[in-house]
């Protein structure tokens, strides 16, 4: 089964077999279909199956001589409106599967931030038609199996509006460092040792939690998962229509992106509240938005 099945309200699902049936029965019930002819004898089909606005699994294989759908795999997907990055993304292909991979090069998290693309029929559609590939856009969500919520830091209006300062200066230091300037590469570096040596000393009588007030790691060996700590800025509960459970679809700030948590009420401990953080780890899909017209790169 899929890890992250839990993530959109199918926690009670657990025996093969059941999952099965399940996903038999959104088969014969999903109203989105997509097909497209890759070869002469080779064709990729994607169902998607809602089970709440915006939130539901996607069954993909192909359709023999007969019309029938053999399924390859399924994964559960949440959408969001919210633009994530505008930054460069090159799309890859997975080696096991025609699933793809997206790669951002996002100095506002300090990493290369690697996602699965939902939207990756669309990519392959675009490449067999010789329309433009290039990607303007991302809009990124995670599904989460564990999570926390975080009290909030206690900042005065003042402290906010120095921190947003701090934040863009420091992320056009990292985008001249990229390009080669010296002086911003000495500059970073001098920073870096004077927050290290403010940690330190402050570790000693504060919690962790109240110094680190976001965070976003890579976690485990999956090149896409992600331990993060972010703001909730908006909270949207949506009810499975299959099992009714329910789902909070969270709105996150974490290092000034903005990005989308599902997570089970079941899987998530204390109260989620705007202000306050949360915690835990994500699987990130991200949907991408691709430029209109042009030919293929």
């Amino acid at each position: 089964m899929h890890k992250f099945l839990r993530s959109i309200g199918f926690g009670a699902y657990r025996r093969k077999k059941e999952i099965a049936g399940l996903l038999n029965e959104l088969e014969k019930t999903a109203t989105k279909r997509r097909r497209i002819q890759i070869e002469t004898d080779s064709n990729l089909c994607e169902i998607r199956a809602e089970v709440a606005p915006g939130m539901g699994l996607a069954l993909v294989g192909e359709t023999d001589e007969h019309g029938v759908f053999q399924r390859e795999y399924y994964y559960p997907y949440l959408l969001s409106s919210d633009v994530s990055s505008n930054v460069t993304c090159s799309i890859q292909r997975h080696t096991e599967k025609e699933t793809f991979a997206g790669l951002l090069d996002e100095t506002r998290v300090g990493i290369s931030l690697i996602f699965y693309l939902d939207n990756g029929f669309e990519y392959m559609e675009r490449k067999l038609d010789h329309v433009s590939r290039k990607v303007t856009a991302v809009k990124l969500t995670g599904l989460s199996t564990e999570g926390k919520v975080l009290l909030p830091l206690y900042k005065t209006t003042k402290q906010i509006k120095k921190a947003q300062v701090a934040a863009k200066d420091r992320n056009n230091l990292l985008e001249a460092a990229r390009n080669g300037d010296e002086d911003a590469i000495e500059t970073l570096t001098i920073e870096d040792i004077d927050m290290y040596s403010q940690i330190s000393r402050r570790v000693l009588k504060e919690d962790i939690y109240s110094i680190v007030e976001s965070s976003f790691m890579p976690s485990g060996i999956e090149c896409d998962q992600y331990s993060v700590i972010g703001e909730i800025v908006q909270i949207e509960e949506k009810s499975n229509g299959l099992t009714h459970e329910t789902v909070y679809d969270l709105t996150l700030n974490c290092n000034d992106m903005i990005f989308h948590v599902g997570i089970a009420q079941r899987d998530l401990m204390g109260e989620p509240m705007v202000g306050r953080r949360f915690k835990g780890q994500i699987w990130m899909q991200g949907v991408a938005a691709f430029e209109e017209g042009g030919d293929n790169e």
